[in-house]
């Protein structure tokens, strides 16, 4: 006798995935102000530390150093949070201390110490510091979580448009953020308001959340692995440790002079909270109009590759950074515009290729040593920047120039980190020969840069009968 499951539980299990999958988008989308609000780098931390705060450099780069030191220190929680409860459940319960602890700053901020930066910046450090790691095991729990329950066939077209989503979402955040900093001269209440706002929003994320009916899609062992056993397998995925080598070189690349792109537009630039506010969400608008397509790129072509290309083209373009000026500096838009709409593709195949390389048999403490290792090494990023940004300006008087010398680190890294990237072995991935192939595809290239619609008949149009 067939012991298969009932055909009448096939559209009820369909059902519960689309209805997850909604849900999974609908409460990302009030998620991102407080999501963005707790990155190293962002318009409205960036504005509380220099303009209210005017605390120095070094300070900043400690306290951009901090959201990764969360996620290192995270390695220490999660192998026995796994064993405790599920991953759904985990991060359920660390995203509600993460928003607990932010409310606790709107009501704290104004008994921060405005006529002493050092003491403002010790508190404020405390405090990232530990929301950072509530932030950092919710992530780590957020990405196991769903590797259980979204089917591998649909994760680069899903996560395209649903990233796509969340960037018109961050964006409309940050315009708003952003104007009204400018408007009320960065006030204590204005930061207070900005706070109660994305905390009330995250209350209706983790309850979605909560209710989404996702599972497991594979039946999962009695007991997990032991840890000395799941570490021999991470230890045993050379490409997996490859990507993390990788991620590494990215993460100093990126974050240790990262942080003070802002404060350079804001000090150096002459720029308003409004204006960084806005360059920021054309970075977004291109972004979000693009991901749908290299969703499809990276399902087609495999991760790496288009990760490669998308990450070579956005940081040839940020050498311009090493001679932008107070005259020039509208050449910020179209840099902005340009590098959201190729660097989503680098951005949506880390995630993606990230999944794919998970060994299941331990897959949070892959996803735990990721974060660790990455967040280690961007922790250590910007605290050596902020160093050698405040030992060169007490040397030279001409900071402009020492911050355009400092940016060509970044692409330059990069640059080599490709070297490590491209050694990464990917099952079912195309060459990236293949893929410079498809980007010369005048229709391929006219969805990447936002005619989606043209994109999606490429890679998903229906096969004809027989093919």
């Amino acid at each position: 006798m067939n012991a298969t499951v009932p055909r009448s539980t096939a559209p009820a299990r369909k059902a519960d995935l689309l209805r997850a999958l909604r849900l999974c988008t609908t409460e990302g989308i009030v998620a991102m102000p407080i999501v963005t609000m707790s990155l190293p780098v962002n318009v409205v931390m960036t504005a509380l530390v220099a303009k209210t705060l005017m605390l120095p450099k070094t300070t900043i780069g400690l306290i951009s150093a901090l959201p990764f030191l969360g996620n290192f220190l995270q390695i220490f929680a999660a192998p026995f949070l796994a064993r405790w409860k599920p991953p759904k459940t985990v991060c359920v319960i660390a995203a509600a201390l993460h928003m607990v602890s932010w409310a606790l700053l709107g009501a704290l901020l104004p008994l921060l110490p405005r006529d002493d930066p050092g003491a403002a910046g010790r508190w404020l450090a405390a405090w990232f510091l530990l929301t950072s790691i509530f932030g950092a095991i919710a992530g780590v729990s957020w990405n196991a979580w769903i590797q259980e329950w979204v089917p591998h066939r649909i994760r680069g077209k899903y996560f395209g448009r649903r990233n796509a989503i969340l960037q018109v979402s961050t964006l409309t955040f940050l315009l708003v953020a952003g104007w009204a900093l400018a408007h009320w001269d960065y006030g204590i209440g204005v930061f207070q308001v900005i706070i109660v706002g994305a905390v009330f929003l995250r209350y209706f994320s983790l309850r979605w959340q909560w209710i989404s009916p996702t599972g497991s899609r594979t039946r999962a062992a009695a007991t997990p692995l032991p840890f000395r056993a799941q570490l021999a397998v991470v230890l045993g995925s050379r490409s997996l440790l490859g990507f993390v080598a990788f991620g590494a070189v990215w993460a100093f690349a990126a974050n240790c002079f990262g942080p003070f792109y802002h404060t350079f537009m804001f000090e150096q630039l002459a720029m308003s909270a409004l204006e960084v506010g806005v360059v920021s969400v054309l970075a977004l608008l291109s972004g979000a109009l693009s991901m749908p397509a290299w969703g499809a790129l990276l399902d087609r072509f495999g991760n790496k590759s288009v990760m490669t290309l998308s990450l070579l083209v956005w940081q040839a373009q940020n050498f311009l950074w090493c001679i932008l000026t107070p005259e020039n500096r509208l050449m910020l838009y179209p840099m902005w515009l340009f590098g959201g709409a190729v660097s989503a593709g680098f951005i949506l195949g880390q995630f993606t290729l990230l999944l794919k390389l998970i060994p299941p048999q331990a897959k949070n403490l892959a996803i735990g040593v990721n974060v660790a290792v990455v967040s280690l090494v961007a922790a250590i990023a910007p605290i050596t920047g902020g160093e050698v940004l405040t030992w060169a300006l007490a040397r030279w008087d001409n900071a402009l120039a020492v911050h355009q010398v400092c940016f060509a680190l970044q692409p330059t890294l990069a640059v080599l980190g490709c070297l490590i990237l491209i050694r990464v072995q990917e099952p079912q991935a195309s060459p990236l020969t293949m893929v410079f192939g498809a980007m010369r595809n005048i229709r391929t290239l006219s969805g990447v840069f936002g005619l989606s619609f043209l994109t999606h008949y490429i890679f998903y149009r229906p096969q004809r009968p027989g093919k």
